[in-house]
C-alpha cells in the first residue's frame, strides 16, 4: 500500500537522451524546451575541453549566446559566484557539463535562481546526474541539499565510455547501495512511521538488483555497459522524485560514506565508499552481504579498506560515528554501534583484515 503523509512535488526530467552521439542533439533539446538564446555552461577545467566547449560551439553555431563558467569544486562559494554571473549577464538557462561537481553547482544555482537546468554528464559516477539532490561543500562539510531536477539529461555514451573506468564502477556502487537504503527506509517506516512509497522502493530495489545480476556485463570502454549504468542512475533519480526524498537511494551506507569524508585524510570516491558501506550495512541487516560483495568484485569496484586506499582505523571510526551524520534519518544504525561491534562487522565481511 502506498503511504503518503503530505503532498509533494514529483519533479522528473522532461527529456532524457542516452546513447552514442546524443550530445549533438543539444540544440534540439534546447529548442524543445524553449530555453531561449542566452545560456551558461558550468563545467570543470578538464571537462571543458571534453564536452563543455564542443557544446558551446554547437549552440553558438545555431545562433545562441553561450558563456562558460569553470567551477573549481562543488561549494557554496562557487554556486554564489555562478549566480552572480547569471544575474549580471541576464542568462536564461544553465547547463551542467561534466562530472558530479559541475552538475551539482549548476543544479543548485539554477534552483536558487529559478531558471531551467540541463544535465550533460561526462561520467556516470553517481545518481546526481538526474536526481533532485545536490551534494555541496558547506562550512567544510559535504551536505545533501534539495534542488530542482534537471529539465533534461543528455548522456552521451561515447563520451562517458572514454572516462576512467573507476568512475563507472563508482556509479555501480552508488546504485547497488539502493539495496540497504530501501531496507533502512522500510525499517524507519515500521518503527517510526516514516512516510513510505512502495512504488519508489520497488523501482529502487529493482534497479539495484538488475545491476547486481548483470555485474559481469559491466566492462571498461563498452558503451553497452555505460548505457546500462546510466539507465540505472536515471531510474534511481526517478525513484527519489516519486518518494519526494533521497530515501530510496540513501541510507546508512551513505552515512558511512559521509563519515569517511570527514574522518579519512584521503577519502575515496562517493560511490566506491557507498559500495563498501552497503556490504557492511547489509551484514547488520542480516541480509546477503556476500552477494553484494561478489557483484562489486565482479565489476572491479572496491570491497576492502585497502582497495579504497583508507586505513582500517578510519573504517572503524566511521562505523562508530556515522549514525551522527543525519540523526533525524532512522536506519539500521539506530543510536550507533560500539567499536567492538564495528570491528566484528568489518572483519567478518573482509572489509578490514
Amino acid at each position: 500500500m502506498e503511504i503518503v503523509k503530505d503532498n509533494k512535488w514529483m519533479q522528473l526530467p522532461r527529456d532524457i537522451l542516452v546513447g552514442s552521439g546524443v550530445i549533438n542533439k543539444v540544440d534540439e533539446v534546447c529548442q524543445d524546451l524553449l530555453l531561449g538564446d542566452h545560456g551558461l555552461i558550468i563545467t570543470g577545467k578538464k571537462t571543458a575541453a571534453i564536452a563543455g566547449k564542443p557544446v558551446q560551439e554547437m549552440l553558438e553555431d545555431s545562433g545562441k549566446n553561450i558563456d562558460i563558467f569553470i567551477a573549481k569544486r562543488a561549494s557554496m562559494e562557487e554556486i554564489e559566484r555562478a549566480m552572480e554571473v547569471v544575474n549580471q549577464d541576464h542568462i536564461g538557462f544553465l547547463m551542467g557539463v561534466g562530472s558530479g561537481s559541475s552538475i551539482d553547482v549548476a543544479k543548485l544555482a539554477a534552483t536558487n535562481l529559478d531558471v531551467p537546468f540541463l544535465s550533460i554528464p561526462t561520467a556516470a559516477s553517481h545518481d546526481g546526474i538526474v536526481s533532485s539532490r545536490a551534494s555541496i561543500i558547506k562550512d567544510g562539510d559535504s551536505v545533501s541539499i534539495q534542488a530542482n531536477a534537471p529539465m533534461a539529461v543528455i548522456a552521451d555514451t561515447e563520451i562517458i565510455a572514454k572516462a576512467p573506468y573507476r568512475l563507472l564502477a563508482a556509479g555501480c556502487g552508488d546504485i547497488i547501495s539502493n539495496c540497504t537504503a530501501v531496507l533502512d527506509w522500510e525499517l524507519a517506516h515500521r518503527l517510526q512511521n516514516v512516510a513510505f512509497s512502495e512504488y519508489a522502493a520497488a523501482l529502487s530495489r529493482m534497479t539495484a538488483n538488475i545491476l547486481i545480476d548483470s555485474a559481469d556485463s559491466i566492462k571498461p570502454k563498452l558503451e553497452s555497459s555505460v548505457r546500462m549504468v546510466v539507465k540505472a542512475l536515471v531510474s534511481s533519480g526517478v525513484a527519489m522524485s516519486i518518494a519526494g526524498s533521497s530515501r530510496p537511494a540513501s541510507g546508512s551506507e551513505h552515512m558511512f560514506s559521509h563519515a569517511l569524508n570527514k574522518i579519512a585524510p584521503n577519502p575515496a570516491l562517493h560511490g566506491e565508499q557507498c559500495g563498501v558501506g552497503t556490504i557492511l550495512m547489509m551484514y547488520l541487516h542480516g541480509g546477503d552481504w556476500k552477494k553484494i560483495k561478489h557483484a562489486l568484485e565482479t565489476i572491479n569496484a572496491p570491497t576492502t579498506a585497502k582497495a579504497l586506499g583508507i586505513e582500517d582505523k578510519y573504517i572503524l571510526e566511521a562505523l562508530v560515528q556515522c549514525h551522527k551524520i543525519r540523526p533525524e534519518r532512522y536506519t539500521i544504525l539506530g543510536t550507533g554501534i560500539t567499536r567492538d561491534a564495528a570491528e566484528i562487522v568489518a572483519k567478518t565481511t573482509g572489509v578490514i583484515s
